[in-house]
């Protein structure tokens, strides 16, 4: 009975722990939370709102921010929508890619090895030390980014505040 009864507790609480589990790093289940982490960052949403970098949208009422781990693809995994709203630069979605005609003059791709994801996400190393040495990659205005340095280092620290798992890939 005891050993029915250690067995059955193990089993329960491996489940539990792989219920917890955080999701992939830049998964859709990833996305989803770094959509609402992005609206509680002040940086993000104040510095990046108004008539200045969310308003350059294309016509299409948001922006997309498209991110992924190259060392697991060769392709976005997560999605970022990004609307001017009141004022502030909101996320009004995340999760899995759902776009695939990008306007490069408004939209991103960024990309980088995972290792570099997590010394961006750390702070360890920020958007122009980043850039500058190739270990972030990215498509999209160049300009406007140069331009939003200071918000452009808050995303990517959002990038490991936001809980993900560095050891299985995303399924693209």
């Amino acid at each position: 009975m005891k050993k029915l009864l250690s067995i059955s507790l193990i089993s329960l609480f491996g489940t539990i722990a792989t219920a917890q589990a955080a999701a992939p790093l830049m998964s859709a289940e990833w996305g989803e939370a770094a959509c609402e982490a992005w609206n509680n960052n002040v940086t993000l949403t104040e510095e990046l709102g108004g008539e200045t970098w969310a308003a350059n949208d294309g016509g299409k009422g948001y922006k997309i921010m498209q991110v992924y781990r190259m060392d697991c693809d060769e392709a976005p995994t997560v999605e970022l929508q990004i609307s001017e709203q009141d004022g502030k630069a909101m996320c009004t979605y995340g999760g899995a890619v759902k776009s695939s005609d990008l306007d490069k003059g408004v939209d991103y791709i960024m990309f980088a090895k995972t290792s570099n994801w997590e010394r961006m996400g750390s702070g360890k190393d920020g958007a122009m030390k980043s850039m500058t040495f190739g270990r972030l990659k990215f498509i999209g205005p160049k300009m406007e980014a140069m331009s939003n340095m200071g918000p452009f280092g808050a995303f990517l620290l959002l990038t490991g505040d936001v809980e993900g798992s560095t050891t299985d890939c995303p399924a693209n």
